[in-house]
């Protein structure tokens, strides 16, 4: 009886001082494994840029001073309206007398070509008269000539009136150079002329500030840097999402329209492929403006119904921690496609299973007791 009382006391200080001894269960933010929808994506490296399709950056090609400036930044202008006009009366004067000059040949052209028409009247009745010999042949042959030399005196005239209508043309070009046309529907976004003032054309190799800057505002996209990892993958008319600083959607009507066909190769940065990502939707650039930063963000595949875990619950691509029994279990998982949020489990986890968030935390490892952490909501 008496061991019997040690042999007791000996199983209860043993269990006290394992249950003094014990590790102290971590704590733990669990997840509940659902089935949902996982897409592969692509992102840019580095921040892309806003841009118009087509931009305008354009100056007189003659220096001059400004004669007349009709539009003012923020304005909406239709194809080929004028948007700055160099002065030019020296021209337009030289265009009044050259009209001028061809309405003198005009009346030069009906006085030759009709004193042409009677000569050879006069030779055709000749000619018939020589026919019953009532005249002689040396008269026909003055009359004929004289016809020949009235035509020729004809064609001069109307050729005088083409040389000058081309000379018009020429000066009527020269003036349409002293004007900056609008090539396209847009928005005046800047100018840097105003009116009175002496301006000149760029130097050959010394970019200057445009005298007008016009952008198309109804077609822009997203130019973005994508590692060269990543570019094989992409290919034109894939869909892209776009997400900008300056508004809190994310615009997904987006589509990749080029891909740059080669590779960027800067000093101190990662080589990278420049993609443009165009908004398809007008909506979707209701309220954008050229320059706005923006990242890209090109789906390559999706799968709408299969079990998905969070992508930060991942350990080494392909493991995860299951509470099982008040101890973690690391488990292994069949990996499938995968973005920055989730990860799609092919096999290895079933849904409703409870995994570890926090994986990172101190201790948070295969075979010690956790509880989960209420303080932390799943």
């Amino acid at each position: 009886m008496r061991y019997l009382i040690f042999l007791i006391l000996a199983l209860a200080l043993g269990a006290g001082a394992w249950w003094l001894s014990r590790p102290e269960p971590v704590e733990v933010v669990l997840h509940t494994v659902e089935r949902g929808l996982v897409r592969a994506t692509v992102s840019n490296t580095r921040v892309g840029t806003v841009e118009a399709c087509r931009r305008a950056r354009m100056s007189p090609s003659a220096a001059g001073q400004v004669a007349q400036l009709p539009v003012r930044e923020g304005d909406s202008v239709a194809a080929g309206t004028v948007l700055m006009e160099i002065w030019n009366e020296d021209l337009k004067a030289r265009l009044q007398q050259i009209d001028a000059e061809i309405l003198a040949a005009g009346s030069r052209v009906d006085e030759a070509c009709t004193r042409a028409a009677g000569a050879g009247r006069e030779a055709d009745r000749l000619k018939k008269m020589s026919r019953q010999r009532l005249v002689s042949e040396d008269a026909v042959d003055v009359a004929e000539t004289r016809a020949e030399s009235a035509r020729a005196g004809c064609d001069a005239a109307r050729a005088a009136v083409a040389v000058s209508t081309a000379s018009r043309q020429v000066v009527a070009e020269q003036i349409e150079r002293t004007r900056l046309r609008a090539p396209f529907p847009g928005v005046v976004a800047e100018l840097n002329a105003k009116l009175g003032e002496f301006i000149t054309p760029s130097p050959t190799g010394i970019p200057t500030l445009p005298a007008v800057d016009l952008i198309d505002m109804s077609c822009l996209y997203v130019s973005a840097p994508i590692d060269e990892v990543d570019a094989p993958q992409l290919r034109t008319g894939m869909t892209a999402c776009v997400s900008l600083d300056a508004f809190d959607d994310k615009r997904c009507g987006a589509f990749v329209r080029r891909i740059a066909p080669y590779v960027l190769d800067r000093e101190k940065q990662a080589r990278t492929v420049e993609v443009e990502v165009e908004f398809r939707a007008p909506e979707d650039i209701v309220g954008l403006l050229p320059g706005y930063s923006a990242d890209i963000e090109v789906l390559l595949d999706e799968r709408p119904d299969v079990v998905r875990i969070p992508t930060e619950a991942v350990i080494k691509d392909k493991y995860v921690l299951v509470l099982e029994n008040g101890v973690l279990e690391q488990r292994e998982f069949a990996r499938g496609l995968a973005n920055w949020e989730f990860t799609e489990a092919r096999s290895g986890v079933a849904a409703g299973e409870r995994i570890v968030l926090s994986v990172g935390r101190d201790g948070v490892k295969d075979g010690v007791p956790a509880v989960e952490d209420d303080g932390i909501d799943d």
